[in-house]
C-alpha cells in the first residue's frame, strides 16, 4: 500500500482566510510591488530598482530608531537610545551588504538603462538627508532639491533646524554635570557642528574614567559605531559608482566620485574620534 506524503498543512493551521488579514494585506504587497516599474526592458533594471526601494526602507527605519534614540536622550533615559542605536547598527551592516549585490552591475549592463531615468539621483533621497540632518551633517543647501515637494521639503527643514542626536547627547551631558563648552549649547543648530578642542578634553575625562562613567561612556562608543558603519557606506557606495561608470558625472550633476570621496572626510562626532589619540 502507498503511503501517502506528509502534508505540511496542519488541522490548526489558519486556511480559510477570507475577510482576514493575511501576510499579503497586512504588508500591503500588491502596494510595494506595484511601485517597481522599469523604464525599459532591460533585466538589470530590476536589479537596480530593487536595490534601492530597500535602501530606502532601511534608511526609514534608521530615521525612525533614531526619533527614538533623540528623544530618548532628551528625557534623560538613555537605555532606550542605547537600544535603538545598536538597531541602527544591525540595519547598517544591511545596507552596506547591499552594495555586494549591486556591484554584480556591468558598465555595459548599466548603459543600457542609464539614459532612462534622466536627472534622478540618488543624491535626491530625502530620507537619505534626514538621517544625515539627524546625525548633524547640516547643510541648508541640500534642501534645494526638494523645493518642488512642499511636504518633502517641510520636514527636511524641521531636521534641520531640529538638534541632532549629538547636540541631545552634548545637552544630557550638560545636565549631569560636565563641563559642556556653554557656545555648543547655544550655536544655530541649522549648522554642522565643528570641533571644538574642549569638548574633546571633555570626552577624554569620560574615556579615561570609563567605570565611573559608564553611561555616557557607553553612548559615546554607540555613536562612533554608527558613524564607523556610515562611512564604511559611503565608501563602498564611492567605489561601486567607481566599479560601475568610472569617473563620470553623476545622473544628478554631481561630480560623481569626487563628490562622494569628499564625504569621507566629514565626521559627524569629531571629538569622540579626536579622544583616541589622547588616550
Amino acid at each position: 500500500m502507498t503511503e501517502k506524503p506528509e502534508s505540511r498543512v496542519g488541522d490548526d493551521l489558519h486556511v480559510d482566510l477570507t475577510d482576514r488579514v493575511t501576510y499579503a494585506s497586512y504588508l500591503d504587497l500588491a502596494t510595494l510591488f506595484s511601485a517597481h516599474r522599469p523604464l525599459t526592458t532591460a533585466h538589470d533594471e530590476h536589479l537596480f530598482i530593487t536595490i534601492h526601494h530597500v535602501q530606502e526602507l532601511w534608511l526609514h527605519l534608521i530615521d525612525k530608531e533614531l526619533d527614538l534614540a533623540i528623544a530618548s536622550i532628551r528625557a534623560d533615559d538613555t537605555g532606550p537610545a542605547l537600544k535603538a542605536l545598536a538597531r541602527v547598527g544591525r540595519v547598517q551592516e544591511q545596507l552596506n551588504s547591499a552594495w555586494d549585490v549591486l556591484s554584480t552591475l556591468t558598465p555595459a549592463d548599466y548603459l543600457v538603462f542609464r539614459g532612462a531615468f534622466g536627472q534622478a539621483s540618488g543624491f535626491q533621497s530625502y530620507r537619505y538627508r534626514k538621517v544625515e540632518f539627524r546625525l548633524g551633517a547640516k547643510d541648508r543647501r541640500m534642501l534645494l532639491p526638494h523645493r518642488h515637494e512642499q511636504a518633502i521639503h517641510a520636514e527636511l527643514e524641521a531636521a534641520l533646524n531640529a538638534p541632532s542626536i549629538y547636540d541631545e547627547t552634548l545637552a544630557l551631558l550638560a545636565r549631569r554635570g560636565f563641563a559642556v563648552p556653554p557656545e555648543l549649547l547655544a550655536r544655530d543648530l541649522s549648522e554642522p557642528h565643528v570641533f571644538h578642542e574642549g569638548l574633546r578634553d571633555l570626552w577624554v575625562e569620560i574615556y579615561r574614567d570609563s567605570q565611573r562613567h559608564f553611561e555616557m561612556y557607553e553612548l559615546a562608543e554607540k555613536l562612533v559605531d554608527v558613524e564607523d558603519r556610515f562611512q564604511q557606506w559611503r565608501f563602498r557606495h564611492m567605489k561601486t559608482v567607481e566599479r560601475i561608470i568610472g569617473f563620470k558625472r553623476g545622473s544628478g550633476g554631481s561630480s560623481g566620485v569626487g563628490f562622494l570621496k569628499s564625504a569621507l572626510d566629514r565626521s559627524f562626532f569629531p571629538e569622540l574620534w579626536a579622544v583616541r589619540t589622547q588616550l
